[in-house]
């Protein structure tokens, strides 16, 4: 095996900065098993926890010694030994809470789960509010940090694999759904497409049109318009975009082996770079590369012993760390996320017309 450093690729981001006090909001799944998991590896200090259930709150403080346990969320912004608050909140709940973090002296920099918000209208406000509090707001758009996707990010930026000419994300794996998107319309696209689009946004750039369609998941038993999706994407230059979302993903039962995987492949001038997302089924992301510049035509597979989940978000909360301690800006903007927002407000409206929507329809 060879280590990514023999190409001078770098996965996972040196932390910089992790004195600042966070206080987390949220205990289910993705804050106790991911986000906390990452920041103890990275020796970030949680100080608080809240959550809508004080007892699965004190669980978790419990597992990850958390000194102090609010009986609200509230309370915990309250708390004026936070530096950075850290939600993991139904999306139609966190606005309320950016919004009392933001009116908080205390706190200087909020880290936001994706989507922002529930509509783009509400995502440009939370943007416009945060720079008139001038407190950093950034948004947990992880898939940048996994490792695969930075190290393909890398290769672009240096020109190993020429102008890029095609690009595909292709997913076939069944999330858990949390049971509050069973009262929002927007499914799949929303939760799980939003990771896809952002990436390639990160890697390209801003897209000029979406076209999208798609059908309901025979598994996924509340309603929904997007459960299987697939979108086709435009960015200047030519570079054609795919991404598919299919949450089915084969039979659901007992004795049934599934095949489940998360695949991305870029097909530039100077050669291609194909991948893979480790989250379905637990091991490291993966990156094979083939650049007539860099290796001489050959396949090369640099390798890497860090994860998607839960290592990635160690860099999401580091570059928080480091915006709060340099006063500069982070490198997931709110305003950065809010035109990713606009891409899924297209591929929506897209799904619901049925044609192509440029991006330039929407006023940023």
């Amino acid at each position: 095996m060879t280590s990514a450093g023999e190409y001078d690729l770098e996965p996972d981001p040196p932390i910089r900065s992790s004195n600042h006090a966070i206080g987390v909001i949220g205990a289910g799944a993705i804050m106790a098993d991911q986000h906390l998991a990452a920041y103890a590896y990275a020796g970030f200090p949680v100080i608080a926890i809240a959550s809508r259930t004080p007892s699965h709150a004190a669980e978790v403080a419990s597992r990850y010694g958390i000194e102090t346990v609010h009986d609200t969320p509230s309370d915990l912004i309250a708390d004026e030994r936070i530096e950075i608050l850290d939600i993991a909140f139904p999306p139609d709940q966190q606005p309320a809470l950016i919004r009392a973090a933001l009116a908080a002296p205390h706190i200087r920099g909020i880290l936001a789960q994706k989507p922002l918000a529930l509509t783009l209208d509400e995502a440009i406000a939370l943007r416009d509010e945060a720079e008139a509090a001038g407190k950093i707001l950034s948004v947990n758009q992880n898939m940048r940090y996994d490792q695969s996707i930075r190290s393909l990010k890398q290769l672009l930026d240096r020109g190993a694999l020429g102008t890029p000419v095609f690009a595909a994300i292709d997913m076939h794996a069944v999330p858990h759904w949390q049971t509050f998107l069973e009262e929002y319309d927007r499914l799949t696209i929303a939760n799980m497409g939003v990771h896809h689009l952002d990436a390639l946004r990160y890697l390209f750039g801003d897209p000029e049109e979406i076209t999208t369609a798609a059908r309901a998941d025979p598994r996924t038993r509340f309603a929904h318009t997007d459960g299987i999706a697939a979108s086709i994407i435009r960015f200047p230059g030519g570079l054609l975009a795919t991404t598919r979302e299919d949450v089915w993903g084969g039979p659901r039962q007992d004795g049934y082996d599934d095949d489940f995987f998360i695949s991305w492949r870029v097909e530039g001038t100077d050669g291609v770079a194909k991948g893979t997302i480790g989250w379905p089924n637990g091991q490291p992301s993966t990156i094979t590369f083939n650049s007539v510049t860099e290796t001489g035509g050959r396949w090369v597979a640099p390798t890497w012993q860090t994860h998607w989940f839960p290592h990635a978000f160690a860099g999401v909360m580091e570059q928080v760390q480091h915006a709060v301690e340099t006063g500069s800006a982070p490198a997931l903007t709110v305003a950065d996320n809010v035109r990713t927002m606009a891409t899924v407000e297209a591929s929506y409206l897209s799904l619901a017309e049925k044609r192509t929507v440029r991006l330039d329809e929407f006023p940023l």
